[in-house]
C-alpha cells in the first residue's frame, strides 16, 4: 500500500478517482504545526533564528493517524500544493510524523493526466522552498511582536502591526491625506442639442471645459446667435486586444469588479474549484499556458466561433519574480463552459473560462466616428470673422467585428450610434446650456485597486494579497464603506506612529527588497540565517531606541477653542478610544468631561418610555456603544434584552429552528448575535434557552447525533455543532 498525503478532504476525494486500490489517500486538514502563541519560546534568536514548532491544537489525532498509516505503507508520497506553503506543509508532516524518506510530487491541476505524470517524477522535499516559507513566517513573527509590543506601550493596549500589513495601511492613509488636502476647482461642461438637415438630432459637448464662468457664458452666447455647421467627420478603425489569462491578482481584481467578491472570498471559491479538478492552481503570477491546453483552447474557438475568430497568442509575464514553471489560472477542461457546485463557484468558473478562451481570440474591431461642429466661420458682410469658440464634438462607436468580445461580452461596453452626416452640413441649434462642476479628489482604493497597487509596488506575493486586506479590516484599521477602503481613526493613529518612527521598515522599497530576498532563499541564492540576522539586528536595536525616545501618544492634538469642557469649561484635547476619536478634558483624570469628535455632547443613557418586554420591570434605555446607538434594558446586567429594528432582526435570522427548545417547549429560531469576540449564533429564546453555536447553521442535521450542522473552515466546509460528536472534528475519526 502506498500512502498519499494531501491538505484537504476534497482534494483527496478528487485524486482518488484517478488512482487504483494500491493507494491510500489521507488528508492533513491544512497545517499541522505552527509557532506557539508565546513569543518567548517561539524562536531561538541567539541560536540562529531557530523556530520551535508545536502541533496545532486539535491536530494530535491527525498526526497519530498519519504515523500509524505510514508504518504500514510501502511508500509515503506528499502531494501538497505546488508552492512554498505547500512545500512547508509537506516538510512539517514529514517532521511531525517521523516519516523516513517520503517522496514529494507536485501538479498544477488535479486531472488524471497531470496526476499520473507527476507520479512519474517524484523528488525530495525542496529545502530552499520550505526555508523561504519558514523565513517569511519567522520574519513576520519577529516584526509583528516587536512592533506590536511598542505600539501597546506608546499608543494603546491591544493594537498591532505587521511587516506587510503596515505598508498596505500606509498606502491607504497616503491616499486619504491626498483626499483631505485636495482643493477642488470649478469648471463648466457645455452641452447642446442640434437638428440635422434630415431632421435627426445630435448631442455635442464642448471640447474644452472652461474654468471661468464668463468664458462659459461667452461661448454659449456666441453659439446662440450664430449658425452652426459640421466642420469635421473623422472615422478610424480601432482594435481592442484581449487580456492575458488570469494570474492571482488579476483574478482577484476582476472578481471584485464584476462579481463583488472580496479577495479572500475569491481565493476561497477558487480553492474549491481547484480541489474539484476544475481549474489549475490558483496562486500564480505567471500568464503562461501549456502547449496542450493552448491546443484544446484553439480547437474550442474554431469549433464554436470559426477560424476567423482564432488568433494564437503567447503572453509574457511582467512580474520579475514570476515562477514561469507555473501556469496561469485556466479551466482544466475547456470543453466545460459551466462547472461548480454553488452559484459562486459557477460564476467564478465562468469568469476564468471566458478569460482563458478569449485570450486566444482575434482582436475586436471597433469603428469610431468623431463628429465636430462649430459656428459658421465664413466672413460677415463687413469682412470680419466671427469670434471663435471651441469645437463641439461627440464620438460614436460601432463593433464591426467582435473577436474576443464574443466571449467576454462584459468587457464590450455600450455602443453609440451617430446619424449619417456630411462635412459642411448645416445644423440648427435647439438648445445649449452649461453645468457647473468641481474637480474631484482621487478615489479611495477598492479591494481590487489595492491588490493592483500592492502588485505594482511589489509588496507581498500572490498568496498574500487576500490575507493582507483581510487582516487590516479585521483589526479595525480599515473599514469598507460601499466598495471603498477607508482608514478608521485607530488605523490612522497606528499608521502615523509607524510612519513617524519606522518609515524605513514600512516603505515600498524596503518591503519589496525583503520579498526579493525571500525569493532568493527559495532559489538557493541566499542563506536563511544571514538574511534574518542582517534584518533583525538593526531592527531590534531601533525598536529598543524608540522605546526610550518615541513620544507616548496620550493625546492626538489640541481641540479647537470653540470646544470647551462641559464640566469645568477648560480646554480639551483629542484622544483615541476603542470606538474612535473623541474630545477629553485636558485636566483628565481630575475632570472627566468629554465630547464627541465633532464637538457635540456625549449623551448619557435616555429613557424611551417603554418597558422591557423580557423582564417586564426594566425601562428601555437608549445608549451609545462601540457600534453606535442601541436600545437595551435598564436592568442590565440582570436583563440583557436589546431591542433591534425590523431590518436588523430580519438580517440576524437564519431560518433554522432551535432543536433544544423545539415544540412543544417553545421552538425558538437560531439568530446571529454579536459578542465580545465577534458574531456567534444562539437561540432567539435566550435566556430561557441557552443553546449556542460558534458558526452559522447550514440547516442540515447531523446524521450521527441529530444536532445542527454549521459552517466549517476551508478544509472542513461543514461540521456538527455538538462538540462531543465525531462530526464536529471529522478528521479525528
Amino acid at each position: 500500500m502506498n500512502l498519499i498525503i494531501v491538505e484537504s478532504p476534497t482534494k483527496a476525494k478528487t485524486i482518488s478517482k484517478f488512482l487504483g486500490k494500491d493507494y491510500k489517500i489521507e488528508s492533513s486538514f491544512g497545517h499541522i504545526r505552527d509557532l506557539p502563541k508565546s513569543n518567548k519560546k517561539a524562536i531561538d534568536i541567539p541560536g540562529g533564528f531557530i523556530p520551535y514548532y508545536e502541533i496545532s491544537k486539535g491536530k494530535e489525532k491527525v498526526v497519530a493517524e498519519i504515523k500509524n498509516l505510514s508504518q504500514k505503507a510501502d511508500e509515503v508520497i506528499l502531494a501538497t500544493d505546488p508552492d512554498r506553503e505547500g512545500e512547508a506543509i509537506a516538510w512539517h508532516i514529514k517532521e511531525a510524523c517521523g516519516l523516513k524518506n517520503p517522496k514529494r510530487v507536485i501538479f498544477h491541476e488535479i486531472t488524471e493526466n497531470a496526476i499520473k505524470e507527476a507520479f512519474k517524477h517524484p523528488r525530495d522535499i525542496d529545502e530552499n522552498l520550505r526555508k523561504a516559507q519558514e523565513s517569511r513566517r519567522v520574519l513576520d513573527r519577529l516584526v509583528g511582536y516587536d512592533l506590536s509590543g511598542l505600539i501597546w506601550k506608546k499608543v494603546r493596549y491591544g493594537l498591532s502591526a505587521g511587516r506587510v500589513q503596515s505598508p498596505a495601511l500606509r498606502i491607504i492613509m497616503e491616499r486619504e491625506r491626498e483626499i483631505r488636502n485636495f482643493i477642488p476647482e470649478n469648471y463648466w461642461v457645455i452641452t447642446g442639442e442640434w437638428e440635422t438637415e434630415k431632421g435627426g438630432k445630435i448631442i455635442l459637448t464642448c471640447d474644452i471645459k472652461p474654468k471661468d464662468e464668463k468664458e462659459t457664458q461667452r461661448i454659449i452666447e456666441e453659439g446662440r446667435k450664430n449658425p452652426w455647421k459640421i466642420i469635421n467627420i473623422k472615422q478610424s478603425e480601432v482594435k481592442r486586444t484581449p487580456y492575458a489569462p488570469f494570474t492571482t491578482s488579476t483574478l482577484q481584481q476582476t472578481a471584485s469588479s464584476r462579481l463583488g467578491f472580496s479577495p479572500s472570498k475569491t481565493m476561497f471559491v477558487a480553492q474549491r474549484l481547484y480541489e474539484q479538478g476544475l481549474i489549475t492552481y490558483m496562486r500564480t503570477d505567471s500568464v503562461n499556458v501549456s502547449k496542450e491546453a493552448l491546443g484544446t483552447i484553439h480547437k474550442e474557438v474554431e469549433k464554436t466561433f470559426g477560424k476567423e475568430y482564432l488568433e494564437p497568442r503567447l503572453y509574457k509575464t511582467k512580474s520579475k519574480s514570476a515562477q514561469e514553471a507555473h501556469e496561469a489560472i485556466r479551466p482544466t477542461n475547456v470543453g466545460k463552459k459551466t462547472a461548480g457546485t454553488t452559484d459562486e463557484q459557477k460564476n467564478l468558473y465562468r469568469l476564468i473560462w471566458e478569460r482563458a478562451v478569449s485570450s486566444q481570440m482575434a482582436d475586436a474591431k471597433i469603428l469610431k466616428t468623431k463628429v465636430s461642429a462649430n459656428i459658421d466661420q465664413r466672413p460677415t458682410t463687413n469682412d470680419q470673422r466671427r469670434t471663435t469658440i471651441p469645437n463641439f464634438s461627440t464620438i460614436g462607436s460601432i463593433t464591426i467585428f467582435p473577436g474576443w468580445l464574443a466571449v467576454d461580452t462584459r468587457a464590450q461596453g455600450d455602443e453609440t450610434q451617430i446619424p449619417k452626416l456630411s462635412e459642411g452640413e448645416i445644423l440648427k441649434l435647439n438648445n445649449i446650456e452649461s453645468q457647473g462642476k468641481q474637480t474631484e479628489p482621487p478615489p479611495r482604493y477598492t479591494e481590487a485597486g489595492l491588490v493592483k497597487e500592492l502588485e505594482k509596488r511589489e509588496i507581498g506575493r500572490p498568496s498574500t494579497y487576500a490575507s493582507i486586506i483581510k487582516t487590516i479590516v479585521d483589526r479595525g484599521y480599515v473599514e469598507k464603506i460601499g466598495r471603498a477602503l477607508c482608514p478608521t481613526d485607530t488605523g490612522e493613529v497606528v499608521s502615523d506612529f509607524l510612519e513617524k518612527n519606522f518609515a524605513k521598515y514600512i516603505s515600498d522599497s524596503f518591503t519589496a527588497e525583503m520579498e526579493n530576498e525571500l525569493d532568493e532563499i527559495a532559489e538557493g541564492k541566499r542563506k536563511y540565517e544571514k538574511m534574518l540576522g542582517d534584518f533583525y539586528k538593526p531592527f531590534s536595536k531601533e525598536v529598543k531606541e524608540k522605546e526610550k525616545t518615541a513620544e507616548k501618544i496620550t493625546n492626538l492634538g489640541e481641540a479647537g477653542e470653540e470646544h470647551k469642557c462641559l464640566v469645568c469649561d477648560g480646554s480639551m484635547v483629542i484622544k483615541l478610544s476603542r470606538t474612535g476619536k473623541f474630545l477629553s478634558c485636558k485636566k483628565f483624570p481630575k475632570c472627566v468631561g468629554s465630547r464627541k469628535i465633532d464637538g457635540s455632547e456625549m449623551e448619557g443613557p435616555k429613557e424611551t418610555g417603554e418597558l422591557c418586554p423580557e423582564c417586564k420591570t426594566g425601562k428601555l434605555m437608549e445608549r451609545e456603544g462601540r457600534f453606535g446607538k442601541f436600545i437595551a434594558c435598564g436592568n442590565y446586567p440582570k436583563c440583557r434584552f436589546i431591542k433591534k429594528s425590523a431590518e436588523e432582526e430580519a438580517k440576524a435570522k437564519t431560518g433554522v429552528k432551535c432543536l433544544k427548545c423545539a415544540p412543544p417547549a417553545g421552538g425558538g429560531e437560531i439568530v446571529e448575535r454579536r459578542g465580545k469576540f465577534g458574531p456567534f449564533y444562539s437561540c432567539s429564546g435566550y435566556p430561557k434557552c441557552d443553546f449556542i453555536m460558534k458558526s452559522r447553521p447550514t440547516g442540515k442535521i447531523c446524521d450521527s447525533c441529530g444536532s445542527l450542522m454549521m459552517d466549517g473552515s476551508k478544509t472542513i466546509p461543514e461540521r456538527c455543532s455538538n462538540k462531543t460528536c465525531l462530526n464536529h472534528n471529522p478528521h479525528k475519526k
